[in-house]
């Protein structure tokens, strides 16, 4: 009986705090909504948990919900892949073949960092440098014997600032707007494509985890609307509705990610993620102007194809500023498989110089 009752407070405790932090992340979109501050339904949510987290705020991520909100994001990219996107992959080959090379900058550049002059081990470094999904970086980093706690932060810290730049960038650098449509409304959408697009989410999400196909929650919803929307069943975004609920809770759960954060590691952690960020965005302006002075792409498409951010928070800015969508996540994607598929050799690597170290010492 005894278990039973601290379930049931331990249950009510979590309860209480994702009320909590739904609460709080309302209030921020609310604040930047009546102050007419840019993106509110993502930077309100962002700065509200931010600045709740660091004071101490016990504040929760809302589980799988904020998961379930990233299938509408793989909904979005998958209605944008149409027989005229297929048709231009020959055009994208060179820029994609970048990538590679890209990735393996990062890597010259930011493992020797944070090994050298941060003295993480090698899987935190590796894994720290590394421009894929927070989550998946933080797990392999996990199973590689690095730091979570130091991946968690080196990641999420990225991830804030390029959210929080990016925007910046766009509008004063490049001289686009913000306000660009994401979506009709849902009753303007026919309830049969609503219904698709409900069925690819749940389906793509789910049959993705059970295979264990890396990003279910974004992969898995993108195959099968592509599918869908190249057999002619769906010719729609998801509804504006929609997009809006997926910023909200991106912008929850990056704020969320500080929570119990210390005065240590701020000065280490969060600091070392700062300073390289710094580094990718140099490398990032390198490539973003190689693309285009080659003609490869215009300069909003390869700024945010090659901006190291997270493949929901890219999505979220293309469709919000009018980029080509499709160009945008193919880099991504691209990038992102490069990085996995090295994950499991980064790991070997690692193990072996350990076991190398424990046998000589």
């Amino acid at each position: 009986m005894q278990y039973l009752r601290d379930d049931l407070i331990m249950f009510q405790s979590l309860a209480l705090q994702r009320v909590l932090t739904l609460a709080l992340a309302a209030s921020g979109s609310l604040v930047f909504w009546y102050a007419g501050l840019p993106l509110p339904f993502l930077f309100g949510p962002l700065a509200a948990c931010l600045i709740g987290a660091l004071a101490g705020a016990p504040l929760r991520g809302v589980g799988q919900l904020s998961v379930a909100m990233r299938t509408i994001l793989g909904v979005a990219v998958g209605a944008s892949i149409t027989p005229e996107v297929l048709g231009r992959l020959p055009q994208m080959a060179a820029s994609v073949a970048l990538i590679p090379l890209y990735i393996a900058l990062i890597g010259l550049i930011g493992v020797p960092f944070f090994r050298k002059v941060y003295r993480f081990d090698w899987a935190t470094s590796w894994y720290a440098a590394m421009p894929g999904g927070l989550q998946d970086m933080v797990v392999f980093g996990h199973e590689a014997g690095g730091n979570v706690r130091a991946l968690s932060l080196i990641h999420a810290t990225r991830v804030l600032i390029i959210v929080t730049v990016a925007p910046l960038i766009l509008t004063r650098g490049f001289g686009v707007s913000l306000d660009n449509p994401i979506g009709a409304p849902a009753t303007d959408l026919p309830p049969l494509e609503l219904l698709l697009m409900a069925a690819a989410a749940l389906v793509g999400w789910k049959g993705g985890e059970r295979i264990g196909l890396f990003g279910a929650s974004i992969i898995g919803p993108m195959i099968l609307t592509a599918a869908l929307s190249l057999a002619g069943f769906i010719h729609f975004r998801p509804p504006a509705e929609a997009i809006l609920a997926a910023q909200f809770f991106i912008g929850l759960g990056i704020g969320v990610g500080y929570v119990g954060v210390t005065l240590l590691e701020i000065r280490r952690d969060v600091v070392a993620g700062i300073l390289f960020v710094l580094m990718l965005a140099a490398l990032a302006a390198a490539f973003t102007e190689i693309v285009f002075l080659l003609g490869l792409a215009e300069p909003v498409d390869g700024f945010l194809a090659f901006a190291p951010g997270g493949q929901a928070e890219m999505t979220v800015l293309a469709i919000i500023v009018g980029a080509d969508l499709g160009f945008v996540i193919v880099h991504h994607l691209t990038r992102v498989l490069l990085v996995i598929a090295g994950a499991p050799v980064a790991a070997r690597l690692f193990r072996i110089q350990d076991r190398g170290k424990s046998e000589g010492s």
